[in-house]
């Protein structure tokens, strides 16, 4: 029975110790091993280890992507104007035993650390850019400036910066109303110049056209007096080689297209009997 006992005790204290003795790391995890408080080994990949019980032990630290959210804050621009941002930070641990000596791995003091040094940056950038700038730039480009501006900071404490984003920039209460009114006035400024370029326009087409219509209807005018004096001349010309042909039946058709034209029903005429104008109703001469 005390044999039985001494096994048991024996089989715990080995199990006891060959847990004491392994460790496992997962794909998420960042593992430091330690002896006697130095550091041996930080890069350990996914799996399985041994380490001496009591003389080595282990601290694991979260090795997904983090997210700094912080909380708006304000930076002047080149103009002097204060823009209110609102932005955050993914991140993850790179170097592990950098990470454990500059932050003791704790994920609050790498917030804070890091929150200055992305901060930084943001000042930095911002006072290169005018409001007009940082509203209409895109905002990819202050991404990988800012990214590129803070990454080597943060690689000291051994963090690597995944992504900066920045979510929202306004204008302070005090501040919008005045940049919101220029810009009123500005925009205000470009319609008149375009309404006045736009009527400087008009008149300059109306005046073009005025004077096409006017050519226009000069030529017309004399073109039609050409033609008019060409008609007539052929008239006048026709009439008087008809004349010269029969004197006598070119009087008949004068007298008797005046006849057409003067005379309509229930018309009376006034004229002496022996007038020209009724020497054709008079008896014929046989002529």
């Amino acid at each position: 029975m005390a044999q039985a006992k001494v096994i048991m005790a024996v089989a715990g204290a080995a199990a006891v110790l060959a847990s004491l003795s392994m460790f496992t790391v997962s794909e998420t995890q960042k593992v430091i091993r330690f002896r006697l408080g130095e550091i041996v080994q930080s890069d350990y990949t996914p799996g399985i280890y041994f380490q001496v019980p009591f003389l080595n032990n282990v601290k694991k630290f979260d090795g997904r992507i983090l997210t700094l959210e912080s909380r708006p804050e304000r930076f002047l621009t080149s103009e002097k104007k204060n823009v209110i941002v609102d932005s955050f930070v993914k991140w993850r641990v790179k170097d592990v035993a950098k990470y454990y000596t500059t932050v003791a791995g704790d994920v609050i003091q790498a917030n804070i650390r890091l929150d200055q040094i992305v901060k930084d940056a943001m000042r930095s950038e911002f006072s290169k850019r005018t409001i007009r700038e940082l509203v209409s730039s895109e905002r990819s480009q202050i991404r990988d400036v800012l990214s590129s501006a803070a990454s080597p900071v943060a690689e000291q404490l051994g963090i690597q910066i995944v992504d900066v984003r920045v979510m929202r920039i306004d204008l302070p209460s005090e501040v919008s109303s005045s940049v919101y009114r220029r810009m009123e006035a500005e925009r205000a400024r470009v319609a008149r110049d375009f309404r006045s370029r736009g009527a400087e326009a008009a008149e300059r087409i109306r005046a073009d056209a005025d004077r096409q219509r006017e050519v226009i209807l000069a030529d017309a005018y004399r073109d039609s007096e050409l033609k008019r004096g060409e008609g007539e001349a052929a008239a006048a010309d026709i009439y008087a080689q008809s004349y010269g042909k029969n004197k006598e039946f070119f009087s008949l058709y004068r007298s008797l297209s005046a006849y057409r034209a003067a005379i309509h029903e229930d018309d009376t005429l006034v004229l002496e009997p022996d007038s020209e104008f009724f020497r054709y109703f008079k008896k014929s001469t046989g002529k």
